[in-house]
């Protein structure tokens, strides 16, 4: 169950940066404040200039402090999957108490034995999530504290990413004036809050479309097993629709909006709408049909490769099929297209709460309902990972002024996109190896 206080969810995402409020009173949560505005400090999921997204968030900030009438001090800040790593890991201690009960210190003694291993310089310890404790033999411990033993085992995930990815997200927020509360793996926070626990248990597959990327989750055995980015979005199809129509990003944003559907048989081709056309004087008309098989293009190579890197794991085997979310999942025929492509049952899922009906806010809701509903155990076996400060109350403070100030530097990170498809490669490989008998 959440707890009670009140939490604020940051999702910096490639088109756009939302902020929520959410006020818990005894786990209901009650959304109070929200703020959205545009961003062009990143290209594909990945933070490109830092004064940019700075000057995002400031706004999207702002927007939720003036709705919610609180001034906000610190966030929940979600973090892309790109190069994501999924490792089990297990450790074991001998209580150190003479009394032989188990305390907070032991807890975080053993999530310290847990993480020895050897990280590369290049990748951060992001995460770690307990599953289960072994008190002396007994298995199934969920929280083995006040318990009397000599020996205290541990079994759990711990999750790894790009040290460039988590510092530049940190320098943006903490930029911003404010301070990181918890950093949320997005594929996690979604397969958390939006699945059932029977989808969680049985397996389900997550597919999150955003603007600048996609990323594929799988959930089975109430773990998170495995995740793909594909660098690919919703404005990649805007991009699309521009170039064939030789109009301008926003005019053919316009069109995707208004007019698009991802499934051609759904469309007329005797339904028309005008097109202003750089280079001429006049619109020009173009039908239903064929723009929407621009669109079915793009979102369809998407969506095949997300089912190639799911084949190679037989995640399509899995009894809760497909949902589909993020921005570029609201667009008309996505679900059609999908179902045709995948051979698998998919849904789209929608949130519930009143004003954000619409799977672009999908994360940031996440965000925030993941963050309240970490527990004690998480936030203890939290404070072992190097770096990382052990608080008191994972709850947001929002009553202290937030004092914004003006950077004048930037950074710009170059990628490549052959060495992220051979990393993500060498991360499937990895991953369909450890988990080889969890489809069988």
């Amino acid at each position: 169950m959440a707890k009670t206080g009140m939490y604020v969810g940051l999702d910096i995402g490639t088109t756009s940066v939302k902020v929520v409020v959410a006020e818990f009173i005894e786990g209901q949560m009650n959304i109070i404040g929200v703020g959205n505005a545009k961003s062009d400090g990143l290209n594909r999921g990945i933070i490109v200039d830092i004064d940019k997204t700075v000057n995002a968030i400031q706004r999207a900030v702002r927007q939720a402090e003036e709705k919610a009438g609180i001034q906000i001090k610190s966030v929940n800040v979600g973090l892309p999957a790109n190069l994501l790593e999924v490792e089990n890991c297990q450790g074991m201690i001998a209580v150190s108490s003479e009394s032989k009960e188990i305390t907070d210190e032991d807890v975080r003694n053993v999530a310290s034995a847990a993480l020895v291993r050897s990280t590369p310089p290049e990748r951060q310890i992001v995460a770690i999530l307990p599953q289960e404790f072994t008190v002396d033999g007994f298995e199934g411990i969920k929280d083995p504290r006040g318990m009397i033993g000599v020996r205290l085992e541990m079994f759990g995930v711990v999750f790894t990413g790009p040290k460039t990815i988590i510092h530049n997200t940190r320098k943006c927020v903490e930029k911003a004036g404010l301070t990181v509360n918890e950093l949320v793996i997005m594929p996690l926070a979604l397969t958390e809050t939006v699945l059932s626990d029977g989808e969680k248990d049985f397996g389900t597959i997550v597919i999150d479309m955003g603007g600048g990327q996609t990323t594929t989750s799988v959930m089975h055995d109430k773990q998170l097993k495995f995740t793909h980015v594909n660098q690919e979005g919703g404005e990649f199809v805007t991009k699309d629709v521009s170039i064939v129509l030789n109009t301008s990003f926003n005019n053919a944003e316009a069109l995707k909006i208004n007019y698009g559907d991802a499934y051609p048989e759904r469309t007329s081709v005797s339904e028309e709408f005008p097109v202003d056309v750089i280079g001429k004087s006049e619109p020009i008309k173009v039908d239903e049909r064929y723009l929407s098989e621009v669109i079915e293009a793009r979102v369809e190579q998407i969506f095949k490769k997300s089912k190639e890197v799911l084949d190679e794991i037989d995640a399509l085997e899995l009894p809760g099929g497909v949902i589909l979310t993020g921005g570029g999942a609201s667009l008309p025929g996505v679900v059609d297209l999908a179902q045709e492509i995948f051979d698998a049952s998919v849904k789209l899922y929608v949130p519930n709460h009143m004003g954000l009906r619409n799977p672009v806010f999908t994360n940031v809701i996440s965000i925030v309902e993941y963050s309240a509903q970490l527990s004690d155990i998480y936030h203890i076996a939290k404070g072992a990972i190097p770096g990382e400060k052990v608080k008191a109350s994972p709850s947001v403070a929002v009553q202290q002024e937030v004092q914004y100030d003006t950077y004048a530097d930037s950074v710009q990170e170059d990628y490549d996109d052959s060495e992220i498809h051979e990393s993500g490669e060498k991360v499937t490989g990895k991953i369909k190896d450890f988990f080889s008998n969890i489809f069988d």
